[in-house]
């Protein structure tokens, strides 16, 4: 079965409830290539978003669907229907990183990477050559090829995430769907985690590889204000919509965390936020 050739997905109304309260309320959106975050205050349903979009999590209401290149035959490329789909070709599709990663402190760290080939293998599968080129080029990119062989449960918390972020790369999935990517990481790999998604979302260095569609799920602004694109939300719906240059953007984001930041322009023209330290 092959996979099928999306490039981004996108919502329409969808709808969430969770014991008996309304997560999502009708939230519509597209994502395609480039770096998108999604951020909020907590609460906001951004993880729940999240896992609508990746077909984990039911929907009460309204639909979310595969997008293909606009060259590709009607249909043939986008998939259908996220939720719908068998669970080993939405696999293939796109890759799912939670929030709190799961899995066993036995394993090694490249075994660990190695888990995000199945989606391509299947679970009886044999790797050849391009499956351990994906681990490799996978490990280096997360910068954790020096450990490889070292158990999960002797790593901190900063290099555990660092591994399960390598397990989804090694997917080759062309969407990439992540909760919470720079969790326990101190500031240069945050650094260098946002110039990897950038880099993942231009098609590398010199743009000779495929594009991605990235959405990742960031408490941490300043580093949210370096994607391409923003998603603010709020209590289930989506506030904004578009550039961290857009000045409406940047007054949902104020708005949405209550004043406690505000947002401000470099010499270069780059958005930065700062905490309203002033209004306490």
């Amino acid at each position: 079965m092959s996979a099928p050739v999306a490039v981004g997905l996108a919502a329409q109304a969808v709808r969430v409830q969770l014991a008996q309260r309304e997560v999502l309320q009708g939230v519509s959106l597209r994502v395609g290539v480039g770096w998108t975050a999604l951020v909020g205050p907590n609460g906001a349903g951004k993880s729940t978003l999240l896992r609508a979009l990746a077909g984990l999590q039911p929907l009460s209401g309204g639909q979310v669907r595969l997008l293909g290149p606009a060259d590709a035959p009607a249909g043939a490329a986008a998939g259908g229907d996220v939720h719908r789909m068998p669970p080993a070709l939405r696999a293939r599709a796109l890759a799912w990183l939670a929030q709190q990663g799961d899995v066993t402190g036995e394993l090694t760290v490249r075994e660990t990477v190695e888990l995000g080939r199945i989606a391509r293998l299947g679970v009886l599968g044999t790797p050849g050559a391009a499956d351990h080129l994906a681990v490799e080029r996978a490990m280096a990119l997360t910068e954790c090829t020096a450990w490889q062989d070292r158990p999960l449960e002797g790593l901190s918390g900063g290099e555990r995430q660092r591994v399960l972020l390598a397990r989804v790369l090694a997917t080759d999935a062309p969407l990439l769907l992540l909760d919470e990517p720079t969790t326990h990481l101190d500031a240069p790999h945050q650094v260098a985690l946002a110039r990897l998604f950038r880099r993942l979302a231009q098609g590398g260095v010199r743009g000779d590889e495929p594009r991605r569609a990235v959405l990742s799920v960031l408490h941490d602004l300043p580093i949210a204000l370096c994607a391409d694109r923003l998603l603010v939300l709020d209590a289930g719906t989506l506030q904004a919509d578009g550039p961290p240059s857009d000045p409406s953007v940047q007054a949902a984001l104020v708005r949405v965390f209550g004043g406690a930041i505000r947002i401000e322009t470099d010499a270069a023209g780059r958005a930065r936020v700062a905490l309203a330290l002033e209004a306490a």
